[in-house]
């Protein structure tokens, strides 16, 4: 059997397994681990491996981004949601342009959830990774997508008229960046 066989067989398979969890997160996380284990192996496997090796990682670098963006949502969903139907890229423009009394929700929830929530995010990584190195890339991804997404609302929020009432709500982003050191080192 040719390697590019095995490979088609292989992802059939996985892909076939994966159907049968209940959600997208599980679903991403059953491939994030069974395509980390399929390049623990192809690494030994030496050279003739590594067009199939280089699959399995992009492979598992496109179930890395869905896994944390599901991780984002379950635990962060409305900053997420606002960010991504209000805000653009470049913080220059609005997709949807907010007021007071949209951002304020958002604002006040993430003030009072956010480290609980950070502590939750990390036990979860923790505890389903199979393999310490992807758990840590799990991890630095979401949190650098949290602290981006997290710092465009809070620019959006100082170009809001009357934004500034929010000020004291706001987290700041040295504290954030801090929580996320701490978690960064104990994985």
């Amino acid at each position: 059997m040719s390697l590019k066989r095995l490979r088609l067989a292989v992802d059939d398979l996985l892909v076939r397994f994966a159907e049968k969890f209940a959600t997208q997160k599980l679903k991403h996380l059953f491939l994030l681990n069974n395509c980390d284990m399929a390049i623990s192996i192809l690494k030994e496997a030496g050279e003739e491996a590594k067009e199939l090796r280089r699959y399995f990682e992009e492979k598992l670098e496109s179930n890395l981004v869905s896994f944390v963006d599901e991780l984002l949502m379950e635990y962060f969903g409305d900053l997420i949601k606002f960010v991504k139907n209000h805000i653009s890229e470049d913080l220059i423009s609005y997709t949807e342009c907010p007021n007071i009394a949209d951002v304020e929700p958002v604002v006040k929830n993430f003030a009072v959830k956010w480290r609980t929530a950070l502590e939750l995010m990390h036990n979860e990584v923790v505890t389903c990774c199979s393999n310490f190195v992807s758990g840590m890339a799990i991890l630095k991804a979401a949190m650098a997508q949290l602290l981006n997404d997290y710092n465009r609302l809070s620019e959006c929020v100082k170009m809001i008229p009357g934004g500034s009432s929010l000020n004291r709500n706001l987290v700041s982003i040295t504290s954030i960046s801090y929580e996320i050191r701490k978690y960064s080192r104990t994985l």
